[in-house]
C-alpha cells in the first residue's frame, strides 16, 4: 500500500469534507495509529546477524576425488559452525513428535532439510536455504597466471 504524506491527507481531507470536527477527529485517529505503530517498530527484538555454511554430505569420511552434495544453512553470527548439524537433527526430533512426523518419520540430514518446516528450523536458530541438495566442486583456490611474456 503506498504511503501518504499525513499534510497531503489533511489537505485532500479539507478539500472534500465540509465539517472540520469530523477532520480534527480523522486526524486525530490517524495520528494515534502512527504513534502506535511506531511503540511497535521500537519493540521489535533486533534482526539476528547471520553466517552461511555448506553441510558436506561425507558418508565415508574422505573428501579427495568423489562427488559430494550438501546443504546450504544460515546460522546466528556468533554460533560455532560445528552446532549446524546438531540443530537439524533437534528439530528433526521435533518434527518427528508432530503427528505428520510419527507417520512419516525423517532419519536423515537431507530428509530433514526437505521435510521439517522452517518454523521449527527457526526455533532451533537454523535457516535451510536449499531444501535439495547441491553439488559441491572442489577447488584448488588458485588463480592462474600467464607469464608467457
Amino acid at each position: 500500500m503506498p504511503k501518504i504524506d499525513v499534510d497531503t491527507l489533511k489537505a485532500i481531507l479539507q478539500r472534500n469534507e465540509t465539517d472540520i470536527r469530523k477532520i480534527s477527529e480523522i486526524m486525530e485517529d490517524i495520528k494515534m495509529e502512527l504513534l502506535a505503530e511506531e511503540e511497535e517498530r521500537a519493540n521489535r527484538p533486533p534482526p539476528v546477524k547471520k553466517q552461511f555454511s555448506i553441510l558436506i554430505s561425507d558418508p565415508e569420511g574422505h573428501l579427495e576425488g568423489k562427488d559430494f552434495v550438501g546443504w546450504v544453512v544460515q546460522i546466528p553470527e556468533e554460533d560455532s559452525l560445528a552446532v549446524g548439524p546438531e540443530r537439524i537433527i533437534r528439530a528433526a526430533y521435533e518434527y518427528n513428535t508432530t503427528p505428520k512426523g510419527r507417520r512419516l518419520p525423517v532419519q536423515t540430514i537431507g530428509e530433514a532439510c526437505e521435510v521439517v518446516s522452517a518454523k521449527l528450523m527457526k526455533e532451533q536458530n537454523i535457516w535451510i536455504k536449499t531444501k535439495t541438495p547441491v553439488l559441491i566442486v572442489p577447488t584448488n583456490n588458485q588463480i592462474p597466471t600467464d607469464n608467457s611474456e
